[in-house]
């Protein structure tokens, strides 16, 4: 194998195709000399440029090649190793590639004395439009400067075949036109719900004229004025009053300040100027290589960050051209529908609520930021669609249905004239509820059953209002923690849990501590790699073995409850001794404050989480001590089954109406009964109506939900009758059934129950 000499770099590369497309001549003969071009700087006996036209990778151009072979040589995508890097977007270099499985040979070419090969897609708009491969005789191993170089190339040679520099017209329209028919897409539901409206483009398509710099020290002074501009945008969002929302999007803009000042980012800016790009393509360049890193990161945190500095990116393009960093914002159509690779929940929050319908991801999963904030919002969210944004036009009509974890495209008639009725009586149902919302919750025999919201966004609140609920069985401290580059100051903690507290007024609110770890990473704290984040150090194992955490934390909620009641609860206690240990510190907190005549809490109410299986078994130990047990089910059901939630071959492999996990949650019933204490459900399965009947007829009378399961829920209840529904119960926990859902969806029609 042989070594390669340093790679010139993409500079004198440029200039050669600055000149190139200055020279008089046809298209193809511009073609030609570009791969001529790329070939001789590059140190290869073959260049050749594949474009995608009908839906398959065209050879239309070729230095080294038969020349016959050029617009006769196809290839699908996926086919062969250039069908492979259109195929999946990236890079691939390889010193022996006719022993790659993925090669497909084609004789018309003449290419069997080449072997080694290296290859980058020709991207636009995140789409991939064609493929640029060097090819040499000798088994050679690339560089990651010469992969780089050729990345640089290729992004340049995207914009000039986009722009028509390096094609004729009719070739223009047939490789970058867009699909015009209806297409329907599967992806993950992260928000329930359902929408009509128009597509936007988070991310507006900005289309460059100009990639090749002419005066370099220009476009330098060009890009530091834009990222001047930027910063100054960044830093009048937050100065901006914001009396609507307050924590969660100021603490989001902290951090895009903190990367619009990141010398790294900068300085690859500048590098890649210094190359000979003008000052657009650098960024675009720079904002290519950031997408390829979060393709091959599974951190959730670093993933996050990266597409921070994605969004920065975009934001100092529109600078660059001008525009406002926020247009897709301010040109909200009425029934918007918001397409984006990822967000952050500032961003979402940029928009007006009146006008966004649903949201649309490529990425995301159901514990992101956006997702939570999306679901407080009220806006159908289906993630996890690769490569939508690319076959999506703004203006299209589109469909998303969250609760079927699909979108329609340019739908037809029929399928619009469905959703719209399907809409309207979705619409009705929500009237319904609204007009329930001051009728009790109290089942057919007179049974009532505490209703409950989660929370964990100041935006959350309004929600207790709306839908007269009785208090905040679950608020997720760990939201704001997550969304900071540094920890929370106690003062500024205090500030949120007191706002929290006052809203509610005299209805309870339950503090969950700091529940971090395994997907919820904080940027401040140190991150191990773990084989199983979900049972590693996370929750109350990450606090009491950093207790500053967790002693902060309690501090600012007893002095923000000055004169209340504070209900404070531990998540993930595994073993009594865990929750001692936790109580423990906070004892030391209020007789701390008490020492210093600060102000604290009237009355405390202490409580745990119970979500890990082990616990259970030491209930008649546990419950002595504690003044309330929630049940967190989304945790508990993948203990106990052993199944991670997060993989969709899981997802829906196990029932929460299994007799296993119903018998379960029995036998924690009957110990937290035969103690006296409060038993809540906190976790999905209590927003479900079908899924909350079983927990009432378990002896369940607290059930804490998403804001919009309460009318539903509600609507069950006051058709059921409870004692009824126990006696039918009795005979079913020891079943061998995979799940009890057909029996109590039976039980439910022939008894009026409505879910």
């Amino acid at each position: 194998m042989i070594a390669r000499a340093p790679s010139p770099g993409p500079r004198g590369l440029l200039r050669r195709l600055r000149e190139v497309m200055a020279d008089a001549g046809s298209v193809d003969e511009r073609l030609a000399k570009v791969v001529r071009s790329i070939a001789a700087n590059m140190v290869a006996e073959v260049c050749s440029v594949y474009l995608l036209r009908n839906d398959e990778l065209e050879l239309y151009a070729t230095e080294g090649l038969n020349p016959e072979a050029v617009h006769k040589t196809r290839l699908k995508v996926g086919e062969g190793l250039v069908g492979d890097i259109a195929a999946h977007a990236r890079p691939l270099a390889l010193a022996d590639a006719q022993n790659h499985p993925q090669f497909a040979y084609k004789p018309e070419t003449g290419e069997e004395i080449y072997h080694s090969l290296l290859g980058v897609p020709l991207q636009r708009d995140a789409r991939v439009i064609g493929v640029l491969v060097v090819q040499n005789k000798t088994r050679t191993q690339y560089s990651e400067e010469e992969v780089e170089v050729l990345e640089t190339i290729a992004m340049v040679l995207a914009e000039m075949v986009a722009s028509g520099q390096l094609l004729g017209a009719d070739d223009v329209a047939a490789v970058a036109r867009a699909p015009s028919l209806p297409f329907r897409a599967d992806g993950r539901t992260l928000s329930e719900g359902l929408a009509i409206g128009q597509a936007v483009l988070h991310e507006p398509r900005i289309h460059i004229e100009k990639t090749i710099a002419d005066d370099i020290p220009l476009e330098k002074s060009r890009l530091d004025a834009a990222v001047a501009s930027m910063r100054d945008h960044v830093n009048q969002m937050l100065e901006a009053p914001d009396n609507d929302i307050v924590g969660e999007s100021r603490d989001v803009l902290e951090t895009y300040k903190m990367f619009a000042h990141d010398t790294g980012w900068l300085h690859k800016l500048h590098v890649a100027v210094e190359s000979g790009l003008t000052a657009e393509a650098a960024v675009l360049r720079v904002q290519g290589d950031t997408r390829h890193r979060m393709q091959a990161i599974t951190d959730p945190y670093l993933r996050e960050r990266l597409a921070d500095l994605d969004d920065l990116a975009n934001r100092l393009l529109l600078h660059l051209s001008g525009k406002s960093g926020k247009s897709a914002a301010e040109n909200l159509p009425d029934n918007a529908i918001l397409f984006a690779r990822a967000m952050g929940p500032a961003e979402l929050l940029d928009y007006d609520r009146r006008r966004l319908q649903g949201l649309v991801l490529e990425e995301g999963s159901s514990v992101s930021h956006v997702a939570i904030v999306a679901r407080a919002l009220g806006i159908p969210v289906i993630g996890g669609i690769g490569g939508v944004i690319a076959r999506v036009e703004p203006g299209d009509q589109v469909v998303v249905d969250g609760d079927h974890a699909q979108i329609f495209v340019r739908p037809g008639p029929d399928v619009v004239r469905a959703f719209e009725q399907s809409l309207s009586l979705r619409q009705a149902r929500l009237a319904k509820y609204a007009a329930q919302r001051d009728e009790p919750p109290l089942t057919r025999d007179g049974k009532r059953v505490a209703l409950l919201v989660n929370a964990g966004l100041l935006i959350d609140l309004a929600h207790l209002d709306e839908t007269n609920a009785d208090g905040i069985g679950l608020y997720r401290t760990e939201l704001q923690f997550l969304v900071r580059p540094t920890m929370p100051k106690a003062e500024a903690q205090q500030q949120i849990y007191r706002r929290v507290m006052e809203h509610a007024g005299d209805r309870p609110v339950v503090f969950r501590t700091l529940d971090v770890g395994g997907d919820k990473v904080l940027p401040y704290l140190a991150k191990h790699p773990e084989e199983n984040p979900a049972m590693g150090w996370r929750a109350i194992r990450i606090s009491l073995d950093r207790p500053a955490l967790l002693k902060v934390q309690l501090r600012a909620l007893l002095q923000a409850a000055e004169d209340r009641v504070l209900h404070v609860m531990f998540p993930m206690i595994a073993e009594v001794d865990e929750f001692r240990r936790a109580r423990k510190l906070l004892d030391r907190e209020v007789a701390r404050l008490k020492a210093l005549k600060k102000p604290v809490a009237r009355e405390i109410k202490v409580g745990t989480m119970l979500e890990v299986p082990s616990l259970a078994w030491q209930l008649p130990a546990l419950l002595p001590l504690v003044d309330f047990v929630s049940v967190g089910s989304n945790d508990l059901m993948q203990f106990l089954f052993a199944t991670d939630r997060g993989n969709p071959r899981m997802m829906d492999r196990y029932d929460p109406l299994s007799p296993s996990l119903l018998s379960f949650l029995r036998w924690v019933v009957q110990q937290c009964k035969s103690h006296d204490k409060p038993l809540t459900l906190c976790g999905e399965m209590g927003g479900r109506p079908l899924e909350a009947m079983a927990l009432i007829g378990l002896g369940f009378d607290r059930l804490s939900m998403p804001a919009n399961a309460i009318g539903p829920v509600k609507e069950m209840l006051r058709s059921l009758d409870v004692l009824s529904l126990a006696e039918f119960l009795e005979g079913l926990y020891y079943l061998p059934d995979h799940s009890l859902r057909g029996r109590l969806e039976e039980y439910a029609r022939e008894n009026g129950v409505i879910v």
